[in-house]
Order: structure tokens, then C-alpha cells, then sequence
């Protein structure tokens, strides 16, 4: 069966930005359990917001492309009800993928700490005040628990897809021959 299969920049973007959010939620879920003070935690968290910020950076640059670029046709092998399951699992991808970096960001911009990009300061959106740390601290949390969420439906849909074989987890894979 063949199915139209996104092209090569596309599939380059998606696993790149997978390979970042999984870092991104390997590091966030360890780095609190780091002694506080202590270099290791301090590391963990640097490398936490700078990879948070390319995340936030790649998922615009993927929004961006899929703008000008529309997706191949989506799989005729689709019910009804998979299209708009599966339409409505990627908005909510998008939607949390741009809200759990932004609200971390700001977060991080209201404490005392400066805002860095491997090591580089960046400007900050706020000052030192611990309210507005812990409102955008609690949407970045619940913003990456339903990010994990949506990233475990998205995987099992991936694997129903490929149990099936109808083609439709091929249109991702990048070492598939097909449409470019």
C-alpha cells in the first residue's frame, strides 16, 4: 500500500524535536532530585533551559515549515474517527509544545537567577518574585505531564499503525524509500 510520506526536511525536524523532548523530560524529571546547591543540579538545570529554549526555537521553525509546506494527503486507510483523533492529538502536540518551554522560560525569568543559553545571558521577561515563579512553574509542570501524555498516545498510535501495516507510520520513518 503506498502512502504519500512527509518529506526529508519535515522528518528531519520531527525527530530531532523528539530526541529533545525526551532529553528535555530525562533531565527535568532528575535534575530535582539532584542535591540542591550542588554543581551537578545547577549543570542539570542550565542544560535544562538551554535545551528548553531550542525546543521552544524548533517548534516555531516546525510550525513555520509546516505553513509553507502542507503535509502530504492524510492516509486513506483512515477511519473518520482516526483522522480527527489523530488531527486532534497533533494540535494539542503543537499546543503544548510551544506552552511548556514558554512558561518554563518565564518561570526562570522570575527568580533571582539570570536567564542563559549555554551560557550566554538572554534577556528576562520578569524580575525576582516567587508568585509568578510558582504560577508559571506549575503550568510548565502540568504543561510537560500532558505533553507526556499526548507523546504516549501519539506512540501507541504509531505502533497501532504499525502492527497494522497500512503504511501510515512510514510517512515518518526516515529510512523508508518513498516521496521526498
Amino acid at each position: 500500500m503506498s502512502v504519500a510520506r512527509y518529506g526529508i526536511p519535515a522528518i528531519t525536524l520531527h525527530w530531532l524535536h523528539a530526541a529533545l523532548v525526551v532529553a528535555l523530560i530525562f533531565i527535568g524529571l532528575t535534575m530535582v532530585d539532584l542535591p540542591k546547591g550542588g554543581p551537578d543540579r545547577s549543570a542539570a538545570y542550565a542544560l535544562h533551559k538551554s535545551l528548553g529554549l531550542c525546543a521552544l526555537a524548533l517548534i516555531f521553525v516546525r510550525l513555520g515549515w509546516r505553513r509553507f509546506k502542507a503535509p502530504p494527503v492524510a492516509a486513506t486507510v483512515l477511519l473518520p474517527w482516526e483522522r480527527r483523533l489523530s488531527a486532534g492529538i497533533h494540535h494539542a502536540l503543537y499546543l503544548v509544545l510551544v506552552v511548556a518551554p514558554v512558561a518554563g522560560y518565564l518561570s526562570a525569568s522570575f527568580t533571582k537567577y539570570p536567564m542563559k543559553l549555554f551560557g550566554l545571558v538572554l534577556p528576562s521577561a520578569g524580575w525576582p518574585d516567587e508568585a509568578l515563579n510558582a504560577l508559571f512553574s506549575t503550568i510548565h509542570k502540568g504543561a510537560v505531564l500532558t505533553l507526556m501524555f499526548l507523546l504516549a498516545l501519539h506512540v501507541l498510535g504509531a505502533l497501532h499503525h504499525a502492527f497494522r501495516r497500512d503504511g501510515v507510520m512510514s510517512r515518518m520513518l526516515p529510512w523508508r524509500s518513498g516521496n521526498a
